[in-house]
């Protein structure tokens, strides 16, 4: 079953639901990161967006920091999507940060369009160097928004 036909709209999963759905240990290892290293709370928001045949509706879990998303996960059965965007200005250092991880990493940002305002780029999550990865972007993503702050 899909995670969108688990929880419509009007029933927001709890955090236990969304790691029994997912069930993998590296949710709860991101997770928890990111909550103890940013000061995070994690926001669920719905999305019914109905692209790549219901890829990615459903509840998302989103990673914010001073109003700045870190990342944004997408429960799938067995694993989860991370989505990190970089806005243009962060761009140069994403790519030099994107040449020291894995192959996988490498290749998803290299397809991954650009665009005037910068590029997302959705991750899935199934490995350690993949956590990992994140991990790294998210930390960049959340040095940018202490740029930003101190401008």
């Amino acid at each position: 079953m899909q995670w969108y036909e688990l929880f419509h709209e009007d029933i927001e999963p709890t955090d236990r639901q969304i790691s029994d759905f997912i069930s993998n240990p590296l949710w709860q290892e991101l997770s928890e990161y990111l909550i103890q290293t940013y000061a995070v709370k994690p926001k669920r928001a719905y999305s019914g967006c109905s692209m790549g045949e219901g890829y990615w509706k459903g509840w998302n879990i989103k990673f914010k920091k001073n109003g700045k998303a870190l990342c944004t996960a997408y429960p799938k059965q067995g694993y989860f999507v991370a989505m990190v965007s970089f806005s243009a200005k962060e761009l140069d250092d994403a790519n030099a940060l994107v040449s020291m991880c894995c192959e996988y990493t490498k290749n998803k940002y290299q397809n991954a369009k650009s665009s005037k305002l910068g590029k997302s780029i959705s991750f899935e999550v199934t490995d350690q160097n993949i956590l990992q990865d994140i991990k790294e972007l998210a930390a960049l993503r959340a040095r940018s928004t202490k740029k930003t702050n101190n401008a």
